[in-house]
């Protein structure tokens, strides 16, 4: 039956996979978000209905509650920082008494499974008692528990990913041997939305998970299995949860601050303990090497629907408005090449990444690493995919915060900077040359905006290797523009 769906968290890594397939089985989506840009070209972008709000602020939550059958809730705050946890229990308790208030029928909300012994993490204590407060404020619950979510881009399966593909011996700590139930990502969304279906799962806590109960360690064998890498394990019980969280934000592309909470929530066991939820689906879970081949598979074919690192903290990450005012410093480049907008264009979409960034990349990586070491996400984030961005998507240690497809790119900076900074390219066409080749103007634009004197002091530390630096990226932009324009000439002839 075709219902109206109100659904949250669609710049995430659930949400943005969910939105597509409630489409696809007929129900009408309507989708809350804080920034309405951050959803401009996803393909389903003029399908759904989009409606600006933020569950901490309750004012907002009526109109997008109004006429809704069913909600779904899939906001957490945990990159949030400090604090994450009373944002979270706020956040819950406004969406629960707005569902409540508007009469939508029902919410289905995923968390966490609950350890059956030892004590919950700080991070899986948050996504319990979110579940407790939708409950207790808000219409019929239905809360999935899951533990680890096997699928390209999710924050867990990037760990185990890149730890093992980047560490030829593996240095790990005793929660390795820590019991699990991995389940696919694909799985996950196919219990939120059969849920729908089902009357019976109003109302009930439903622990879902694969068909294996597994290791963390088999976890990672299994991934160097699937990738034909030998990877020993070397097991160092000293090593506590904070030291591995630096190690895994040095190595990973995951944050040591988002790696903290997931480490910490590794040293108990997490499985399901109660099938009965389950039953009442016909759904066959995929196994974990098979769940790691898809994913292997998607990230191969350039398929990446949504990654961890699309979804912005409810506390912060808003869009900076540019302006004038005093204060901001720009460092602007200007080349004209002889090719289209574009291909001008085309190369600026695809910096960062595996591609790089274009000149100085050894450069690059260093400032890559002493972010990293300062707590910030370093360049290992990378891209969702090789050649497409949107609004809100990260790329390395940059946020994409506009963009005006053949026309401008901008950039906000989230490493770890005495300020706020941008990058902007700025592409327009110009006249034709005498052969009538088409030539295209590149402004590329550094802004930053310091924070007292040790902002200054920053900029100023670095501004003898921004000119050489800069300049070469705009030459290496329009090298490759020009040499992509002179490919699309031959392959026309």
């Amino acid at each position: 039956m075709a219902r109206t769906i109100l659904l949250t968290g669609t710049t995430g890594y659930i949400g943005g996979r969910l939105a597509p397939r409630l489409l696809e089985r007929g129900h009408a989506v309507r989708c809350l978000v804080r920034d309405p840009d951050r959803l401009r070209g996803v393909p389903w972008e003029n399908d759904v209905e989009i409606v600006r709000g933020d569950v901490l602020e309750p004012e907002t939550l009526p109109a997008a509650m109004a006429g809704v059958d069913a909600a779904y809730y899939l906001i957490h705050a945990m990159s949030a920082g400090e604090g994450f946890a009373e944002r979270d229990r706020r956040a819950a308790e406004n969406f629960g008494r707005a569902a409540k208030e508007a009469g939508v029928g029902r919410v289905l909300y995923l968390g966490g499974i609950a350890p059956k012994s030892g004590e919950a993490s700080h991070h899986l204590r948050s996504r319990l008692e979110t579940g407790e407060t939708l409950r207790a404020h808000g219409p019929p619950l239905t809360e999935f528990r899951a533990a680890v979510i096997v699928g390209s881009g999710s924050a867990s399966f990037e760990l185990i990913r890149h730890l093992t593909e980047r560490v030829p011996v593996m240095i790990t700590p005793r929660w390795v041997k820590t019991r699990t139930q991995p389940i696919a990502v694909g799985d996950v969304l196919c219990y939120l939305m059969d849920a729908l279906d089902l009357p019976a799962t109003e109302g009930r806590v439903i622990e879902i998970g694969g068909p294996e109960v597994i290791t963390y360690e088999a976890m990672f064998r299994g991934y160097a299995e699937v990738r034909g890498l030998t990877r020993p394990i070397v097991h160092v019980p000293l090593l506590t949860p904070s030291l591995s969280s630096l190690w895994a934000g040095l190595v990973t592309p995951v944050s040591s601050s988002i790696a903290r909470p997931l480490i910490q929530g590794l040293k108990s066991e997490v499985v399901v303990t109660d099938e009965s939820g389950m039953a009442l689906f016909g759904i066959e879970p995929m196994a974990y090497e098979a769940a790691v081949r898809l994913a292997m598979q998607r990230f191969r074919d350039d398929e990446v629907e949504t990654t961890w690192a699309g979804s912005l903290a409810s506390s912060g990450g808003e869009a900076y408005e540019m302006t004038s005012e005093e204060g901001l410093i720009a460092e602007r480049q200007r080349l004209v090449v002889e090719a289209s907008p574009a291909s001008v264009f085309a190369v600026v979409k695809a910096i960062g990444g595996e591609t790089g960034w274009l000149y100085a990349n050894p450069l690059w990586r260093v400032r890559g690493v002493l972010d990293k070491l300062v707590g910030g996400p370093g360049l290992r984030r990378g891209r969702r995919h090789r050649e497409h961005v949107r609004v809100g998507e990260a790329i390395d240690f940059w946020r994409v915060e506009e963009i005006e497809e053949g026309r401008l790119l901008r950039l906000r900076a989230e490493m770890k900077v005495p300020g706020r900074a941008w990058l902007q390219f700025e592409v327009e066409p110009e006249e034709d040359a005498p052969d009538g080749t088409p030539r295209a103007s590149i402004v590329q634009t550094a802004f930053y905006e310091p924070k007292g004197l040790f902002g200054l002091a920053y900029w100023y530390a670095l501004w003898p290797v921004h000119p050489p630096l800069f300049r070469g990226m705009i030459r290496e932009l329009g090298r490759r523009a020009e040499k992509r324009e002179a490919a699309a000439a031959t392959l026309g002839a």
